[in-house]
C-alpha cells in the first residue's frame, strides 16, 4: 500500500522497556492499525497486548500476511534473523540501532529490501531530536566535532558493547554532519563491569580533514548528552539532554581583549522523538520515500563502529 486510504498495518517485535514504548506510537498515529505484539517471553507480549488492546502473536513467524511494517526492538542479536524473515516476506521493517551485529549481515538486509523495494528504516533517533534539527540549519562545514554520551550502567542493552549500545548514535549524527569519508581511527576502550567494553573514545579523522573526538560510556554516576561542533568564525553545542543550543559566531577581527563574538542561545521543547521518528517511518512507506535513517545509514554508522572496535582490539592485542 503506498498513497492508499487504507491503514497500514503494523506490529513490534520484541515489547521490552523500549519496544512497549514503539507499540504505544502507533496507537497513537491514525494511518496505521497495530495488529499486535510478539515478544520471546509469552507472557510479556500478553501483558503490552492487553494494555494496548491487540493481539498477542505467538512468533514473528506468525505475521506474514497480515501487516505491512513491523519494529523490530528485539535484542540486537536477533535483529538480523527476525529483519531478514520479514523482508523475504515482503514486510518493511523499522529496526531499533543497531541495525544488526555484523556489518555484512546490514548489507545483506539492505540488498534484499532494495531487491523487493521495501523500506528499511534504522532507529537512530538523535536525528529526529528538535535541538539536532534546529542546529543542522546552522552548520556548514564542520572542522571539528567534540561528543560526550555518558550514562549510568543499566543491564538493559549490555549484550553489546558500548560503541555498539550508545557510541553508534554519535557515529550516525556524525557521518551525517561531515559527508566524507573516514580517513583514519584511533581509539581506545574498557571493560569495567562488564567483559565487553564499558567505555570508549575514539578519535576520527575524515578526508575533508575534520576531526571528530567522541566518547560514550555506559558506567558514568550521571547522563551527559553533549555534541560540540567547531567551524571557522563558529561554534555551536547541543545538550541532547536538555534540548540546548547554544551558538557563537565571530562577528569581527579579534584585535585583543574581549572576542568580538555573538551569542544566541535557544532551548526547544523535547517533543516526542520516537514518535517522530515512528511517523516518518510510516510516510516512508506510505508515500513510498527514502528514510530519513535508511538501512544504508545504519550499515554505515555500524560499519564505523567496526572500525572503532578493531582498533581498540588491536590495542589489547599489543598490550
Amino acid at each position: 500500500m503506498t498513497g492508499g486510504t487504507e491503514k497500514l498495518r503494523a506490529a513490534v517485535v520484541g515489547v521490552g522497556y523500549l519496544g512497549r514504548f514503539h507499540a504505544q506510537k502507533y496507537k497513537m498515529i491514525p494511518e496505521v492499525d497495530l495488529v499486535g505484539v510478539c515478544d520471546s517471553k509469552p507472557d510479556r507480549a500478553e501483558e503490552i497486548a492487553k494494555e494496548l488492546s491487540v493481539q498477542a502473536i505467538p512468533t514473528y513467524k506468525n505475521l506474514v500476511g497480515k501487516v505491512d511494517i513491523v519494529t523490530i526492538s528485539a535484542s540486537t542479536v536477533n535483529h538480523f534473523e527476525i529483519a531478514k524473515f520479514l523482508l523475504q516476506n515482503s514486510i518493511n521493517v523499522f529496526i531499533e540501532k543497531p541495525i544488526t551485529v555484523k556489518s555484512q549481515e546490514a548489507k545483506e538486509l539492505c540488498e534484499i529490501a532494495n531487491y523487493k523495494g521495501l523500506k528499511i528504516q534504522v532507529g537512530h533517533v538523535e536525528r529526529f531530536n528538535p535541538a539536532m534539527i534546529s542546529a543542522q540549519k546552522v552548520l556548514n562545514n564542520p572542522l571539528f566535532i567534540e561528543v560526550h554520551r555518558l550514562a549510568p550502567f543499566t543491564p538493559r542493552g549490555a549484550d553489546v558493547d558500548v560503541v555498539l549500545d550508545l557510541m553508534i548514535h554519535d557515529l550516525d549524527v556524525v557521518l551525517a554532519l561531515v559527508r566524507s569519508p573516514v580517513k583514519n581511527v584511533s581509539a581506545v576502550g574498557v571493560p569495567v563491569l562488564t567483559k565487553l567494553v564499558d567505555i570508549a573514545n575514539a578519535r576520527l579523522e575524515f578526508e575533508s580533514g575534520t576531526i571528530v573526538n567522541v566518547t560514550a560510556s555506559r558506567v558514568s554516576q550521571t547522563t551527559t548528552r553533549k555534541f560540540r561542533v567547531f567551524e571557522r568564525d563558529k561554534y555551536l553545542s547541543i545538550d541532547f539532554g536538555l534540548g540546548s543550543v547554544d551558538l557563537l559566531t565571530k562577528t569581527g577581527e579579534w584585535s585583543g581583549g574581549i572576542p568580538p563574538l555573538n551569542h544566541e542561545s535557544w532551548s526547544l521543547e523535547k517533543g516526542d522523538a520516537l514518535l517522530a521518528e515512528t511517523r516518518s517511518f510510516v510516510e516512508c512507506v506510505d508515500q513510498n520515500k527514502k528514510p530519513i535513517v535508511s538501512g544504508e545509514d545504519g550499515l554505515a554508522a555500524l560499519q564505523l563502529a567496526e572500525k572503532i572496535l578493531e582498533n581498540i582490539s588491536a590495542r589489547f592485542a599489543q598490550g
